[in-house]
């Protein structure tokens, strides 16, 4: 046996897998809400405006979304330990680089390549953790996975309070260069725990029908909603930039679902079960994301909160996330995956409301709602998103997880990272901030909703009582877990 066929030290070890993964995900996903805190000391420390640290995570997240469709292309020619240990190795020096920055320049480089070498992670380091340690893991798996995406969300205020709190540049620096560190024992652990298997198909050529496109469909809306920080809904900056944006995506999905050999299968997800848990993941993302934000927007303007207390009063979303995901592993197996998905997005606009509710009092009432707001939106999040994901992904073959992973993320990143922008200029440019809040928060709460009420219309038009997975099925690579029927079965005469 070669070296390049021997086995690594920890290979097939189910905690190694588990530990794999989030040492990949949880580094960069702490940062994305730690940096709402950060805001005003990155501002003066890099001596830039609002506007460039907003640049800074607009293309973080824009890097997140587009990595996650380039990771789909590539682990077709390159062996996926090569690309993780790669893309480990990217995201620590990145971390580096915006834990040295001495400039937001600098500093935006920095993120953008944390973002994209995160979302390259998603893809490859997430499916062979779901599909190669059996049926009886998989359960256990999901709740990782559920507290490896939102978990870490839910901790990100209270590292960033905590962090904040400390006043001194160095904190901020610290802060970066500890991720960096997580980096490089992710590239570690990934060295001793990914098999050695080549690249499926060496001579696989470059997508030019996709890659170019995505990079377009993510660079381009986050850098309009990103110019909202210093100018109005009417401006250039804002109105080109996302339009051109959000037409290359629409481009995207078009050609995806017209190609014979898709990147991303997004035929094969058009129908009742994938779609109804991508538009609810999306929508529970959007909600989740833009209430935290608002809330605190309104806790350190209008309340005058210090970001220790700030990240305190939201950190009930930890416990919020911890149930869901202890829900997620009981519910995996049944046949109520549906029903919990739903109860995410009715528990988000819950919380949604008491995020309305605490801009119309004051003194501790106001700081009690927040508290509580935090604790539901945590468990919508982790009940709506990725049970929203794992209905997706449980409809296609196992063997196209990681080209679904990418599809389903980058519809969910840019649901939720372009929303919140919007919904948080309509709060600053009403004529009074807690009013302000009080209609983005509320429009939130409209738009989950409507639309939730919408899917539940299109699920029961598919014609499909809720079932149990064929799980076993599913991992063995031969069929969907789902028995799925066509977008409105019942109706259609075809």
């Amino acid at each position: 046996m070669s070296r390049a066929e021997a086995p690594t030290p920890l290979q097939g070890a189910y905690p190694a897998a588990v530990a794999m993964a989030l040492l990949a995900l949880c580094p960069y996903i702490v940062l994305s809400t730690a940096s709402l805190l950060l805001q005003q000391q990155l501002v003066a420390d890099l001596a830039t405006s609002g506007f460039g640290v907003q640049l800074a995570g607009a293309l973080a997240n824009a890097g997140y979304a587009f990595g996650a469709v380039a990771a789909a292309d590539l682990i077709q020619r390159v062996a996926k330990r090569v690309l993780f240990i790669a893309c480990e190795a990217v995201f620590a020096s990145m971390s580096l680089v915006c834990a040295l920055a001495p400039d937001v320049v600098v500093f935006v480089i920095g993120r953008l390549g944390q973002g994209i070498s995160t979302g390259m992670l998603l893809v490859v380091a997430l499916p062979p953790l779901v599909t190669a340690h059996g049926v009886r893991r998989l359960p256990l798996t999901a709740a990782f996975v559920n507290l490896g995406l939102f978990g870490m969300v839910t901790a990100g205020p209270l590292v960033g309070g905590a962090v904040a709190a400390q006043g001194e540049e160095l904190a901020w620096r610290a802060l970066f260069a500890g991720v960096g560190v997580l980096g490089l024992a992710g590239a570690g652990v990934g060295a001793l725990a990914f098999s050695r298997d080549p690249a499926p198909d060496r001579d696989a050529g470059f997508d030019y029908s996709a890659i170019p496109v995505a990079a377009a469909a993510t660079v381009l809306p986050f850098i309009g909603v990103s110019w909202l920080s210093r100018g109005s809904f009417a401006a250039p900056g804002f109105l080109i930039p996302t339009a051109l944006g959000l037409a290359a995506l629409a481009t995207l999905l078009v050609r995806q679902y017209r190609k014979k050999q898709a990147l991303m299968p997004l035929r094969l997800i058009t129908h009742t079960f994938p779609v109804t848990g991508v538009l609810a993941a999306m929508v529970a993302g959007a909600a989740f994301t833009a209430l935290i934000e608002l809330s605190a927007t309104f806790l350190l303007m209008a309340r005058q909160q210090q970001p220790m207390a700030v990240g305190a009063l939201l950190a009930p979303q930890i416990v919020g996330v911890l149930v869901a995901a202890w829900l997620f592993k009981r519910v995996l197996t049944t046949r109520f995956l549906p029903l919990l998905t739903f109860s995410g997005l009715a528990v988000v606009a819950v919380g949604g409301v008491l995020v309305v509710l605490s801009t119309t009092g004051g003194g501790r009432q106001a700081l009690t709602l927040v508290a509580v707001a935090g604790l539901l939106l945590g468990f919508g999040a982790g009940a709506g998103v990725s049970p929203g994901l794992f209905m997706a992904g449980l409809s296609v073959e196992s063997n196209r997880l990681g080209p679904t992973f990418a599809l389903v993320e980058l519809l969910r990143a840019e649901a939720a990272f372009l929303v919140a922008p919007i919904l948080l200029r309509i709060a600053m440019s009403a004529g009074g901030l807690a009013a302000g809040v009080r209609m983005a928060a509320l429009a939130a709460v409209v738009l989950t909703v409507v639309i939730g009420l919408g899917l539940l219309a299109l699920l029961a038009l598919g014609g499909v009582r809720p079932h149990e997975p064929d799980l076993a099925g599913w991992l063995a690579g031969d069929e969907s877990a789902f028995d799925s029927p066509r977008l409105a079965a019942v109706i259609r005469d075809d």
